[in-house]
């Protein structure tokens, strides 16, 4: 992935930094993780490191209130220090402000549960989620899981409307996704299912990352004409079939141009 990437660049540029570029990859981690957290073993092998040297990283982070560790089942959770930073933050990236309306209309007139996701390097990043009235639900995303780019439906939408060399570079870059997330993503797979969502305008994911859970996606574009976000919508399966999958790539896209033309009136860093 391309935090993974990212972090041994500059630990090997920047002498003296190893350290900070390990523990903020441990929290982008256990951001990731949502609100259930992960053990201190998952998160070690996840962050290419020895057990106690994670535990060690995990327990200064905690120290700092970065992190929090759950009293019954010791798994690593965001901490609320993290919060605070995050309201700071928030006001000089507003675009999760500014689409939530736009992500809510979209869950009440589809009865799903409807996602906002960023482009972060070679990643897709839920930043909002609002559900709709139905009342079954997949919970494949919530706010601050990541996935690589093609994996979820929101980052196959933004990989897909990328310029062609920028995709062809993150196919040759990405790694062998079948090792984490099964068969289906090959790099053969996925070029196919880049040329299904160009030609459909919306990227589908049938089941691919939990069995029975659907998502579709559409590309949200910035003043550049690039894909930098994506809207997203995930439900159990039988709600995505034939009957109701063209109204639901209707609603999605219509929101998607909707979202775009609001986030073009505004300059974001």
């Amino acid at each position: 992935m391309s935090t993974q990437r990212e972090t041994r660049r500059v630990s090997t540029a920047v002498p003296g930094t190893q350290a900070v570029a390990r523990a903020a990859h441990l929290l982008r981690l256990v951001t990731a993780a949502g609100e259930t957290g992960a053990g201190v073993q998952e998160l070690a092998h996840a962050a290419d490191l020895t057990r106690s040297t994670a535990h060690r990283l995990l327990s200064a982070l905690q120290a700092e209130g970065l992190v929090d560790r759950h009293e019954q089942s010791g798994a690593w959770l965001a901490g609320p220090e993290l919060y605070l930073m995050g309201t700071v933050a928030a006001t000089r990236y507003s675009v999760p402000a500014l689409a939530r309306d736009v992500v809510r209309s979209l869950a009440t007139r589809t009865e799903e549960s409807a996602f906002l996701s960023v482009r972060r390097g070679d990643e897709s990043v839920c930043l909002v989620r609002e559900d709709g009235a139905f009342p079954i639900r997949s919970f494949v995303l919530s706010e601050g899981v990541r996935f690589p780019l093609g994996v979820a439906s929101a980052g196959l939408a933004i990989l897909a409307f990328l310029p062609a060399d920028e995709c062809e570079a993150y196919l040759a870059s990405a790694g062998d996704l079948r090792v984490r997330y099964g068969p289906a993503h090959g790099t053969p797979q996925l070029r196919s299912r880049i040329a299904e969502t160009r030609d459909r305008g919306y990227a589908l994911n049938p089941g691919l990352i939990v069995e029975g859970s659907y998502g579709i996606g559409a590309a949200v574009f910035d003043s550049d004409g690039r894909p930098a976000w994506a809207l997203s919508l995930t439900g159990v399966q039988f709600r995505f079939g034939p009957d109701r999958l063209p109204m639901l790539g209707r609603a999605l896209l219509s929101h998607a141009h909707q979202l775009t033309g609001i986030l073009a009136t505004r300059s974001h860093p």
